[in-house]
Order: C-alpha cells, then sequence, then structure tokens
C-alpha cells in the first residue's frame, strides 16, 4: 500500500507542478517514447539476467505492495518464547531429549503453540537445523557460529539479487530514455523543411524520452530495489536472533539469559521490553 502512495504523490508533483506552470498534457503523450524505453528496459532485464532472478524478480513484484508487516513484536515473542522453552527442556533433560521434538516439529507439543513460526518455513528450517547439530554433540561452537554467517551470508545473497537486478534497470532507464529522445531529435532534423512551430514540436517530442526515463528510474523502479533491501534487511533479523541466542546457550549462558541476547540484536521498533519478555517467559513456566 505505502508503494502505491508513494506512486501517487510522485505522479501529482510531476505533473501537478508541470501543470502550475501552465505546461500542456498533450506534448507528454509519447506512447512511443515509452514503447522504446520501456521494451529496451525489459528487453536489457531479460537479456542480463537468468530464469532463476526472472522468475525470483516477478515472484517479489506482488509482495512489495503487501501492507502487512510479516516480522513485527508478535513474531519476536513467539520465536523468543520458543527458544527459551526448547533450550530449558535441554537444559533440564538432556538436548538429547529435543531430538524427536525437532525431527516432526509441526507435530510436537512444543511447537504447537507457535503457529507462526511453524509456518514460516525457512525460520523453521533454520532453527531445527542448528539444533540438530547442537544435539549431536560433536560440534565446536565457534565452528557452528562460522557456519549460520556462512549461511546468513548465502541467504542474504539470494533474497537481494532481485534488488540487484532492479537497480540495474533504475540505472539504466535515463540512458534509454536518452536513445528514445536522441532518435526523436533524429526525426525531426530529418523534418527541416517543415515550419518552426512543428519542428519545436516534434523536438519538444523527442526531449520527453529523457523526462520520461529519468521520471521511470528514480521515480518508480530504484524505489523497488531498495524497499526489497530493507525486506531482506528486516527478514534477516530472525534468523541472527536464533543464532546469537543459540550461541549464548553453547557458550554456557542460562536459557533466560540466553534468550535476553537474542532480544538485543532486534530493532529497536520491534524489540519486545525487557518486562514485556520476562511476563512472556513467566506465562510460559505457568504453563
Amino acid at each position: 500500500m505505502l508503494v502505491i502512495i508513494g506512486y501517487l504523490v510522485v505522479v501529482a508533483s510531476v505533473f501537478g507542478g508541470y501543470a502550475m506552470m501552465g505546461g500542456h498534457f498533450g506534448v507528454l503523450y509519447q506512447p512511443l517514447e515509452l514503447l522504446i524505453i520501456g521494451g529496451a528496459a525489459v528487453g536489457a532485464f531479460v537479456a542480463g539476467n537468468d530464469g532463476r532472478t526472472i522468475r525470483a524478480t516477478l515472484k517479489e513484484l506482488p509482495k512489495l505492495l503487501a501492507s502487512s508487516k510479516k516480522h513485527d513484536k508478535a513474531l519476536y515473542m513467539e520465536l523468543l518464547a520458543l527458544l527459551y522453552v526448547l533450550l530449558s527442556k535441554g537444559r533440564k533433560d538432556g538436548m538429547m531429549a529435543l531430538e524427536s521434538e525437532i525431527d516432526d516439529p509441526h507435530n510436537s507439543p512444543l511447537f504447537a503453540p507457535y503457529t507462526v513460526i511453524l509456518g514460516d518455513a525457512r525460520v523453521l528450517e533454520f532453527l531445527t537445523d542448528y539444533l540438530r547439530l547442537i544435539v549431536s554433540g560433536n560440534t565446536d561452537p565457534f565452528e557452528i557460529e562460522q557456519l549460520m554467517e556462512h549461511e546468513l551470508e548465502t541467504y542474504k545473497h539470494e533474497a537481494e539479487v532481485p534488488a540487484h537486478s532492479l537497480a540495474r534497470v533504475g540505472d539504466a532507464l535515463p540512458a534509454l530514455g536518452i536513445v528514445a529522445a536522441v532518435l526523436g531529435v533524429v526525426h525531426a532534423l530529418a523534418s527541416a523543411d517543415l515550419p518552426p512551430a512543428e519542428m519545436g514540436q516534434l523536438i519538444a517530442h523527442a526531449m520527453v524520452g529523457t523526462f520520461l526515463g529519468i521520471l521511470l528510474a528514480y521515480g518508480f523502479v530504484s524505489p523497488l530495489a531498495t524497499l526489497i533491501e530493507h525486506k531482506v534487511a528486516e527478514s534477516l533479523k530472525a534468523y541472527q536472533c536464533i543464532k546469537v541466542t543459540l550461541m549464548a546457550s553453547l557458550n554456557g549462558y542460562a536459557p533466560q539469559l540466553s534468550v535476553e541476547f537474542g532480544r538485543k540484536i532486534l530493532y529497536s521498533t520491534e524489540r519486545p521490553s525487557f518486562i514485556e519478555l520476562d511476563g512472556h517467559v513467566r506465562e510460559v513456566k505457568a504453563r
């Protein structure tokens, strides 16, 4: 929803300002310029990316219009509470007691109350995979931390592929606008025998290409690339929270203190306060 609102503000500001200065909208209506710029941009996007990148980008675009916030305080409260339950059981009964729980989390009574986590396949897989390594008992904490870092780096690189592809299209659009403008100027110069008024109109039409290329780049396409990068950084926090909490536990901290380590790395806008988390943990203990 915010994307649509932003686009409306861009359109209203640019074209509203143009109307206020006495501009004529008929001059800006150049469908052939749009065809040249848009077609060249799509062609360059297809030529410069493989099928996997194209599919990932097309899959990501509809998600940008969604107004729902996936990674909110409620999700992190669930995640931290689940981590506390798992680590407490492992500390009390031994980490081997978690083996049956992490092998089939969807049928585990420990995981059952945490439906949001169960609904996020990637976060659930990340959590259970590293718990499985810890349960095996033959891993060094430093090696686990390094493995987590490598996996998070891979996840970030993969998730940002659509952002990078859109950013390159945004960078190319001003140049493609110049291409359309040059073609318009060529057409105008080829009609040098026309009266000055008509020649001026042809040159004005040509200049619209440069305007459209820059507007599409910085008003529409590049903001999408930036938004994807923000969403990737936001989604990484859940994995980083799991990583920090598990590493604190491996280094000998009690479950409640380990969870506090995980809480501290969250963004302030989504981070539950110490009192909120402590109250939630007490409720979990009571259950």
